[in-house]
């Protein structure tokens, strides 16, 4: 994509634009404020495959359709001192998973950890910002979702496990939080997504074809996954020669954890699809917040974590490499420079921004590409 098809908006408008979205949808204002927050979050820390470019395809269009519920009525399944169990009632993903990582880490503060799972709910964003609430808070925060099934396990061509990620973050004495948010994929599905936007090619060893040859054209594949004709590769790539047994391995660990603690569905449960009608996906998540106080200070905590860090960044570096980062890192620095430049938005992505302004007449927001 040339970068003449760009056009960088600032991040207030379009955080604005998706809450009256949302709003325009059903959702309640409070709860349309939480979605859009966590969506524009997401593309301020250059993750734009899960920030504005999901809000028409994965939020609006499932909600239009009413494949999802606009209302979130989240009930307390079963609770334990350190412990519960939530059914979402296939409410909005982010204000479901918001309320559950809020109740673990006040369970954390009052007993030194808890653990929160989900059932029934639906797409939540990115992980990361669940794991920062812990480490905003002082904590250590974890959590995990499964998801439509993408990922093919290792020696296989049929997407089976969802991406499935698995996500850490650890607070520092420095500047920016450690958050390790990354699907247990070579690539998640939104990637694929991004790719085919900006109409580019996707790197060979990605995904696998029924015929167990890598593919590489994204429009084909988003097809060939509806039809399961392909699948995602898991972290480390095909078979085992390159450890593709270790992205397998945790995508089922992250599989078990969001479905079985809940008695939530799994792998192709969570297809979306009943005798090729659309219905809705009910995702499992996860939630743990570690008080660091329960172990140690918080501030000597922050301290060694602040040394790994640095001791990290500042070993050898490899010829030509200009620099070594640490997890969260490169996030923190695309959050600067985003909030001052804006967000992209390419040229497909503006048809869609376009198409729902214009069904839901939100003539307040003039684009420079309208």
């Amino acid at each position: 994509m040339m970068n003449e098809d760009i056009v960088w908006v600032d991040c207030d408008t379009l955080e604005n634009f998706m809450i009256d979205t949302f709003k325009g949808v059903g959702v309640p204002e409070e709860d349309a404020k939480i979605c859009a927050e966590i969506l524009i979050a997401a593309d301020k820390r250059g993750i734009d495959s899960h920030g504005i470019g999901r809000l028409k395809s994965i939020y609006y269009d499932r909600l239009k359709k009413g494949i999802q519920s606009p209302l979130t009525k989240i009930e307390i399944v079963k609770e334990g001192p350190t412990t519960a169990v939530l059914d979402g009632h296939n409410g909005m993903g982010q204000v479901i998973a918001k309320k559950a990582m809020e109740l673990a880490i006040q369970k954390a503060r009052e007993y030194g950890m808890g653990m929160v799972v989900v059932k029934n709910s639906t797409h939540f964003g990115i992980a990361g910002y669940y794991a920062l609430m812990a480490a905003e808070a002082g904590m250590i925060g974890i959590t995990g979702t499964n998801a439509r099934p993408a990922v093919a396990p290792t020696f296989g061509v049929e997407n089976m496990l969802g991406t499935n990620p698995l996500t850490f973050a650890l607070p520092s004495d420095e500047e920016f939080t450690f958050c390790l948010d990354c699907a247990t994929s070579m690539v998640q599905r939104g990637q694929i997504e991004v790719y085919e936007r900006e109409e580019r090619e996707i790197p060979e060893g990605w995904v696998i074809g029924i015929d167990g040859k890598t593919k590489t054209n994204p429009a084909e594949i988003l097809e060939d996954f509806q039809k399961g004709r392909a699948a995602l590769v898991p972290l480390g790539g095909i078979g085992e020669e390159t450890a593709g047994y270790k992205g397998y391995g945790y995508a089922t660990v992250v599989e078990i954890l969001s479905a079985a603690l809940a008695g939530g569905k799994f792998l192709k449960m969570l297809s979306g699809l009943e005798e090729g009608r659309e219905v809705p996906i009910n995702l499992g998540h996860f939630f743990i917040a570690i008080n660091i106080s329960s172990f140690i200070e918080p501030e000597s905590f922050k301290k060694t974590t602040g040394e790994i860090l640095r001791a990290l960044r500042s070993s050898k570096k490899a010829p030509g490499a200009e620099r070594i980062y640490t997890a969260g890192e490169k996030e923190y620095l695309s959050t600067l420079e985003r909030e001052k430049t804006g967000i992209p938005i390419n040229k497909n992505l503006q048809k869609q921004l376009l198409t729902i302004q214009k069904e839901l007449s939100l003539i307040q927001y003039q684009f420079t590409f309208s």
